[in-house]
């Protein structure tokens, strides 16, 4: 505890010499009201930096880094190619972008049952529930297993998770669900017959020349990771913070991905290519793909799209001036991605929210900024 409320006093004694930005001047006056609303909540305690990335199809717009990644020991400085945990962007950016790789290469079909591709899904009620439903979250899953479900070894954490009953009839409620992605991860794996880590990389970040992007980040890379908090005694800086992520070696469908703000770029600007026949940006999925995973669909209290959110519960970090074909996402640890293909726009903001003191709150923070970059 006194650590924790040290680094506090740490993270305030410092604001007035630490808030300078840390990048590149965009030299863009449309996005000068950015800083002081990244810097308010610094001074507010409830991130102790982030990075800010806007960009249309072909160019970054503004890219700056504020305050720190690390307080103590020694305070380091945001800089822009800091990587962070991203936590649920994992979900969209690694698992469904894999799945919809799949589904364009004729080998997985949205609308079939989970169970096609993962017999042991088939018990308990399951075995009508569609690929499609859990991309969407309406398959009936529980958002969370118990974590002790994982504290046997990997081999008995997925036999428990195959085993788990819906809480509800597919399509009855929108939930958000871990365990949905989690078991689309392992669809992916066993489908692709290679695990999601290695798919991921092979498939869709290297091509996409997303160069640190990675689940397990090399060792070599800890002093450009974000700290996210201190977990039986050891600060966490480059170990995924999610706990059953954590339990399952690192590599899930849920969380796990790490990443800087220009990889996020790269695949947002993928994404925004979706009207585009031309582009010259690197592309994995091609244009009728793109549009199959960013087109709503009506859910209980809102509209999602196959691994993206579009106007649901969870879009507070969304602003309010994005168009309707506008997708998003946003992860635990303080992370946001939104792309707008109407406006030619991609939003990326990385903080490490949970730093030092498992606390902070960022997704009305980045929706102020997202209504910025929407106008």
């Amino acid at each position: 505890m006194k650590m924790l409320a040290h680094c506090s006093l740490m993270i305030l004694l410092s604001l007035t010499t630490n808030l300078a930005v840390r990048a590149a001047d965009s030299g863009d006056s449309r996005f000068d009201a950015i800083e002081p609303i990244v810097r308010r909540g610094i001074e507010a305690g409830q991130l102790p930096g982030a990075v800010v990335a806007v960009a249309d199809s072909t160019k970054i717009l503004y890219l700056r880094a504020f305050g720190d990644r690390q307080i103590e020991p020694t305070r380091e400085a945001l800089t822009t190619d800091t990587i962070f945990d991203l936590a649920s962007l994992t979900k969209p950016v690694a698992t469904a972008t894999s799945v919809m790789l799949l589904v364009q290469r004729g080998e997985v079909d949205l609308d079939q049952p989970v169970a096609k591709y993962l017999p042991e899904f088939a018990v308990e009620g399951k075995e009508a529930i569609t690929v499609r439903d859990l991309m969407l979250h309406v398959g009936g899953m529980i958002p969370d297993n118990s974590i002790r479900d994982y504290q046997k070894g990997i081999d008995v954490a997925w036999e428990r998770l195959f085993a788990l009953k819906p809480r509800s009839e597919r399509g009855e409620k929108f939930a958000y669900s871990d365990v949905g992605f989690l078991i689309l991860g392992k669809l992916v794996e066993r489908v692709s017959g290679t695990t999601l880590d290695q798919f991921t990389q092979k498939e869709i970040f290297q091509p996409m020349g997303m160069e640190t992007t990675s689940y397990q980040p090399d060792p070599a890379l800890r002093d450009r990771i974000a700290a996210t908090e201190p977990r039986d005694g050891e600060l966490l800086r480059g170990k995924v913070h999610d706990p059953r992520a954590a339990l399952l070696d690192g590599v899930a469908g849920h969380a796990g991905l790490f990443s800087t703000a220009e990889d996020l770029v790269r695949y947002g600007q993928m994404i925004l290519s979706v009207d585009d026949e031309t582009t010259s940006a690197p592309r994995v999925l091609d244009q009728k793909t793109i549009a199959a995973m960013i087109q709503p669909h009506r859910v209980p209290r809102g509209t999602r799209t196959p691994g993206w959110d579009h106007q649901s519960p969870y879009s507070s970090n969304r602003g309010t001036t994005f168009s309707d074909s506008a997708v998003g996402h946003g992860g635990f640890t303080g992370t946001v991605l939104w792309i707008d293909p109407e406006k030619d726009r991609v939003f990326v903001f990385l903080s490490s929210r949970l730093y030092p003191d498992g606390k902070g709150s960022v997704n009305r923070l980045a929706g102020e900024i997202a209504t910025i970059i929407g106008r």
